[in-house]
C-alpha cells in the first residue's frame, strides 16, 4: 500500500519516487479502516503534534487531475492514472497520506472522483458520503474543475455542493473552512471574469435550499472563506504548470497561523482522537438517509427543464405579438387582455411541455410552474398594472365629460350623477374583467377603489360648484339688504341647499361607510362660503353704512315732510338707527342662534349721541364665539367713531345753512332741498365711500370735501336768488 504505481502499477513515477506513502483509510464500499489509520498515525507520530495540524482534501470529476495536483502540490504519491490507457477511475474510496516539509503538520485526503461510469448513473451516495465526510473533518478543500465546466451545473459539480451543504447544516456542527476552487486547463477568459461566476453561482446554491433556524439568515462567508486559483493544462504546458503550483505550495505553510488557510480552529479535535472522530462522523454519514437524494438522471433533466425555461423565457421576451401587445398596454386600453395574453402564454407552455416531455415528471412539473410563475410576474404583471392604469383613466376622462354635459344641457345634478357614476362603474368592472388574466389571482380591487375615490373628488367638485351657485346670488343680496331678519333667511338658505345636495342618492353609490364624511365635506363647505362672504362683506362695512345712511336721510329730506332745524335733526338721528343695522348684521357669522345684546348696546350709543364708552375695549362678545367674530367690540368702538364724524360733520353742514337762509329771510328748506337735489344720493354716498376705502387719516378730508361742495352749492343758489 506504500508503493508508488505507474498506469500499469509496475514502475515507480520518478515525480513520486521516495515521497511519503499513501494509504487507503475508507475502501471503496465505505468501510472505514480504523487499524490502518491507528498503525499509520502512530508511525507518523500524529498525536504528539496535539492541535497543531491542517487536513488538507481534494474533491472533483473523475480523471480530471486531482492526484497529480497534490502530488506536485504536497509531494505526495497518490496514484494517478495513465492518460495512454483512457479515461478510468484511479482512485478508490478515500486515501490518505502526510506531507513531508510543511508545518504544521499536514495530512491529504484523496477522495474518489465524481460522476465515474463505475458506480453507474443513478450510485451517487458514495460520492456525497465521502465529500461531507471531507467538508467534516477538513480544514481546507480543494474543489477540482475545468475551467470549460464554469456555468455548467453537472459538469461543476453544484449539485454535489448543494446537497452536501444542505445535509451538514442540519446534521452537524457548522464550522469554518477554506475551500480552494482550482480551476484547470486555464483558458483566454480573465481569472476575474471566471472568479466572480463561480462565486456567483455559489451564492445561488447557498441561498437555494433551507436552513435550520439558527442559521436561517447566515451568509456563506460565516462558514467557508472562499479562493479561487487557476492552473494552465498540465499535458500541454507542464513547465508553466509546475511554476504555478510550486508558487502556491507556500500558501500551505504556517497555514494555522492568522490569515492561513486552515486560520479557524474552532472545533477541532487533538491529534490523539482524530481516528475516533473521524470513524464517528463517517458512521454518523452513512447511517443519514436524507443523502439519499436524486440520482444523476433527475439531476440531468432538472438542468434540461431549466435550460428550456430559460429558453422559453427569452423567446417569450423578444415575440411579436407579446411585444406588440405590451407597447399596446403602455399606452391605452386593450379589450380583450386577457384573452389575449392567455393565448401567448399557452402557446409558450405547450412548447416547453414538448420539448420536455421525455424528462422526470416530478421536475418537469416543478419547473413548469416556475416558469409559468416567472412569465407571470416578469412580462405579464407589469403590463396589466398598465392596462389597469389606462381603464381607471380613461373611464374617468369619460364620465367627467359625461357628467359635465348632462348638467351643461339642464339635467339635475342628483340625476345626472347617479345615472353617470352607475354607468361609469359598471364599464370600468366590465374593462376589468376582460383583462383578468386566468391564470394569475391578481385581484383589481384596489385599482377599482382608487377609480371611485376620483369620481367621489370629481362629483364632489360638481356638488360645491353647485353649492356655491346657490347660495353666492342670494347670500350677497341679504348682506347688501342688511335687517334684523338677514341672518334668518341666510339660514334657511343655507339649511335647505344643503339638505338638497346631502340627500343626493349619488352619494350613496359611492361609499355607504364613508357617507357621513362625505355630508359633511359639503357642510363644512358651504359653512366656509358663508362664513368668507361675511368677512368680505365685515370689511366694508362701514362704507355700507355711509351709503345706508346717505340713502335715507337725502330721500326724507327730498319728501319735504320735515320742519326746521328739528326736522333735520330727527331725519338724521332715524338715518343712524337704520344705518346701525348694517352693523349689527355684520358684527358676527349666526348661522347658529346667540344669546347676546349687541343690538341693543350699540343703540345707545345714538342715545348717547355717539358715545361709544357702553362697547367693551375688549376682543370678544359676550355670547358670541371667537371663531363667529367677524368684527370685534374694539373695531366696532373706531367704526361708531368714524360713522358718527362723517354723518355729524354732513349734518352739521346741512342745518348751517338752514339757518344762515333763515336769517337772510330767504325760504331755508328750499335751499336745503336744492342743495341736496343738486349733491345727489349717489355723488355724497359715492364720495363718503371713497374715505372709507382709502382708510381712517381720510375720512375726514372726504368728509370736509362734502361740506365744501355743499358750501359752494349754498353760494351759487345765493347769487340766483340776488
Amino acid at each position: 500500500m506504500g508503493q508508488s504505481y505507474s498506469a500499469q502499477g509496475k514502475q515507480v513515477d520518478p515525480i513520486t519516487k521516495g515521497r511519503p506513502c499513501s494509504f487507503q483509510m475508507i475502501d471503496g464500499d465505505g468501510n472505514f479502516k480504523i487499524s490502518q489509520t491507528d498503525h499509520f498515525l502512530e508511525e507518523v507520530n500524529f498525536s504528539a503534534h496535539g492541535f497543531l495540524y491542517a487536513i488538507v482534501s481534494i474533491i472533483g470529476p473523475q480523471s480530471s487531475g486531482k492526484s497529480t495536483l497534490l502530488n506536485y502540490l504536497f509531494g505526495t504519491n497518490f496514484r494517478v492514472m495513465n492518460a495512454s490507457q483512457g479515461r478510468s477511475q484511479t482512485t478508490k474510496g478515500i486515501w490518505l497520506t502526510r506531507c513531508e516539509g510543511f508545518e504544521p503538520c499536514t495530512l491529504v485526503m484523496d477522495l474518489e472522483g465524481t460522476d465515474g461510469d463505475e458506480r453507474g448513473e443513478d450510485d451517487t451516495t458514495f460520492e456525497k458520503q465521502s465529500a461531507l465526510f471531507a467538508l467534516s473533518v477538513s480544514d481546507i478543500m480543494l474543489i477540482n474543475i475545468c475551467c470549460h465546466d464554469i456555468g455548467r451545473w453537472q459538469a461543476a459539480n453544484k449539485p454535489l455542493l448543494e446537497n452536501v451543504f444542505q445535509v451538514m447544516m442540519r446534521m452537524l456542527t457548522p464550522r469554518k473552512m477554506t475551500l480552494i476552487f482550482v480551476l484547470r486547463d486555464k483558458t483566454r477568459t480573465p481569472h476575474k471574469k471566471l472568479e466572480q461566476k463561480l462565486l456567483l453561482d455559489i451564492g445561488k446554491i447557498w441561498q437555494s435550499f433551507p436552513k435550520p433556524e439558527a442559521h436561517k439568515d447566515t451568509p456563506f462567508n460565516e462558514f467557508f472563506n472562499v479562493e479561487v486559483w487557476t492552473l494552465a493544462n498540465f499535458e500541454r504546458e507542464r513547465d508553466q504548470f509546475e511554476r504555478e503550483v510550486a508558487s502556491l505550495r507556500p500558501r500551505f505553510c504556517n497555514s494555522n497561523a492568522p490569515g492561513g488557510l486552515a486560520r479557524n480552529r474552532q472545533y477541532v479535535v487533538p491529534a490523539s482522537e482524530f481516528t475516533r472522530s473521524a470513524q464517528k462522523i463517517w458512521n454518523d454519514i452513512k447511517g443519514n438517509k436524507d443523502l439519499d437524494l436524486p440520482s444523476s438522471r433527475v439531476l440531468v433533466d432538472t438542468m434540461r427543464c431549466e435550460e428550456k425555461v430559460e429558453e422559453v423565457l427569452c423567446s417569450f421576451k423578444h415575440n411579436k405579438d407579446w411585444c406588440k401587445l405590451e407597447e399596446a398596454a403602455r399606452s391605452g386600453e386593450i379589450p380583450c387582455f386577457g384573452k389575449d395574453v392567455g393565448s401567448i402564454l399557452d402557446i409558450f407552455l405547450l412548447k416547453y411541455d414538448e420539448e420536455t416531455k421525455y424528462t422526470d415528471e416530478e421536475v418537469r412539473s416543478a419547473k413548469r410552474k416556475d416558469l409559468e410563475a416567472t412569465l407571470l410576474n416578469r412580462f405579464v404583471e407589469p403590463a396589466f398594472v398598465s392596462v389597469l392604469r389606462n381603464i381607471h383613466y380613461g373611464a374617468l376622462e369619460q364620465y367627467k365629460i359625461a357628467l359635465d354635459k348632462a348638467v351643461n344641457d339642464g339635467e339635475f345634478i342628483a340625476s345626472a350623477a347617479d345615472s353617470c357614476t352607475l354607468n361609469f362603474i359598471a364599464l370600468f368592472d366590465k374593462n376589468c374583467a376582460d383583462a383578468k388574466i386566468q391564470r394569475a389571482n391578481w385581484n383589481p380591487s384596489g385599482r377599482r377603489d382608487m377609480f371611485v375615490k376620483d369620481i367621489e373628488a370629481k362629483l364632489m367638485s360638481e356638488l360645491k360648484a353647485k353649492l356655491r351657485h346657490a347660495l353666492e346670488g342670494p347670500v350677497k343680496a341679504s348682506f347688501e339688504s342688511a335687517n334684523e331678519s338677514t341672518w334668518c333667511h341666510i339660514k334657511a338658505l343655507f339649511l335647505q341647499e344643503t339638505q338638497s345636495m346631502t340627500s343626493m342618492s349619488c352619494l350613496h353609490l359611492l361609499d355607504l361607510d364613508n357617507r357621513g364624511t362625505q355630508i359633511a365635506e359639503l357642510v363644512t363647505y358651504a359653512k366656509n362660503l358663508i362664513n368668507q362672504m361675511a368677512r368680505k362683506e365685515a370689511n366694508e362695512v362701514l362704507s355700507r353704512m355711509i351709503v345706508r345712511f346717505n340713502q335715507l336721510f337725502c330721500f326724507e329730506i327730498k319728501r319735504g315732510d320735515w320742519n326746521g332745524v328739528e326736522g333735520i335733526t330727527c331725519i338724521a338721528s332715524n338715518a343712524r338707527t337704520l344705518s346701525l343695522g348694517v352693523l349689527c348684521v355684520m358684527i358676527a357669522v349666526r348661522l347658529t342662534d346667540y344669546e347676546d345684546d349687541i343690538g341693543r348696546t350699540l343703540s345707545s350709543c345714538l342715545l348717547d349721541d355717539g358715545s361709544i364708552s357702553g362697547i367693551p375695549a375688549s376682543h370678544t362678545w359676550n355670547g358670541i364665539p371667537p371663531s363667529q367674530t367677524l368684527i370685534t367690540p374694539i373695531e366696532c368702538r373706531s367704526l361708531l367713531k368714524n360713522f358718527w364724524q362723517m354723518t355729524d360733520t354732513i349734518v352739521g353742514t346741512i342745518r348751517a345753512i338752514f339757518i344762515a337762509k333763515e336769517k337772510a329771510g330767504a325760504d331755508p328748506k328750499a335751499a336745503v332741498l336744492a342743495i341736496v337735489a343738486g349733491l345727489g344720493v349717489v355723488a355724497i354716498g359715492g364720495v363718503i365711500a371713497t374715505g372709507v376705502v382709502l382708510g381712517a387719516p381720510f375720512i375726514a378730508p372726504v368728509a370736509g370735501i362734502v361740506v365744501a361742495t355743499a358750501q359752494v352749492a349754498n353760494a351759487v343758489l345765493s347769487k340766483k336768488e340776488k
